[in-house]
C-alpha cells in the first residue's frame, strides 16, 4: 500500500466508487470477518465477484486476510485508510474554505469602493 496520502486517498475512492464493493465493506462492518462464500450467501453478488472486490479492497488497504480454517480466509476491515482519506479531505476542504473566505473578502471590498 502507498504511503503517500494522496495515493492512499485515492485507493480509498477508487474502492469506494463501486456499490458492490460498499455492499460487502457494509456487510463485514455488520457481521464482522467474513469469509467470501459467507458474503456471497448475505449478498445478491457472486463468490467469484466478490472474491474479485476483495482482492481490490484488500490492495487498497480496506480489509485484510486472515487464513482460516480448512484453507479458508476470512476478510476482516482495516479503517486507516480510511481515515487517511478523511484528513485528505478534510485538509482539502480547509484549503477551499480559506480560498473562498479569501475571494469573499476580495468581492466585498471590491463592493464598498464602488459605493
Amino acid at each position: 500500500m502507498p504511503h503517500d496520502t494522496e495515493a492512499i486517498a485515492e485507493q480509498v475512492f477508487i474502492a469506494l466508487a463501486d456499490p458492490s464493493r460498499r455492499a460487502i465493506l457494509t456487510a463485514l462492518a455488520a457481521h464482522g470477518p467474513a469469509t467470501a462464500t459467507d458474503l456471497a450467501e448475505r449478498l445478491p453478488i457472486t463468490r467469484q465477484a466478490i472474491a474479485k472486490h476483495l482482492n481490490l479492497l484488500t490492495e487498497a488497504g480496506l480489509v485484510t486476510a486472515e487464513p482460516g480454517e480448512r484453507r479458508r480466509v476470512r476478510y476482516r476491515l482495516y479503517s486507516a485508510p480510511m481515515r487517511v482519506a478523511q484528513q485528505f479531505l478534510a485538509a482539502m476542504a480547509r484549503d477551499w474554505d480559506g480560498r473562498l473566505d479569501a475571494l469573499r473578502e476580495h468581492l466585498n471590498r471590491g463592493e464598498s469602493h464602488d459605493e
